[in-house]
């Protein structure tokens, strides 16, 4: 069983703009009200460190696995609750040239594994979203 969030919103700066500000990950705290903090190489195969943690929720700190990097396009995580198959998260950032300055936005996660029936991704999909939101107007207001 699979569930999954796919959000997007257009940022009027391009690509590479938007991507620099998801790779620095040292400026989140003066944006991201999601990810509060990742700390790693984005490098394919190595293990990073997220912290996510919306409004005044727990925070929730987990290790995934760098599956795809391509600079100024896409980044793909993968993590999971203490074993694989249990509760698996393959998360995503995919940027879309739009060709006339701005972007695509593309940010998401592909749930699977035996728990995930159990679980409400409701705040999860608000999360995302916050995120979205954020980058847009800290982008925009950068450029």
């Amino acid at each position: 069983m699979t569930k999954n969030i796919t959000t997007q919103i257009i940022i009027n700066t391009p690509p590479e703009k938007v991507w620099n500000t998801l790779v620095n990950t040292d400026s989140y705290s003066l944006w991201n009200p999601f990810i509060k903090k990742i700390e790693g190489v984005f490098k394919i195969g190595n293990t990073i460190t997220v912290t996510i943690q919306k409004n005044k929720s727990s925070k929730m700190v987990f290790k995934p696995i760098i599956l795809n990097y391509v600079k100024n396009e896409l980044l793909i995580w993968k993590g999971k609750l203490l074993f694989k198959g249990i509760f698996d998260g393959e998360h995503f950032f995919k940027l879309i040239d739009n060709n006339n300055g701005t972007c695509t936005f593309i940010h998401g996660e592909i749930f699977s594994g035996f728990l995930i029936k159990y679980f409400d991704l409701s705040n999860t999909k608000q999360g995302f979203e916050l995120m979205n939101n954020a980058l847009k107007v800290y982008c925009e207001q950068k450029a």
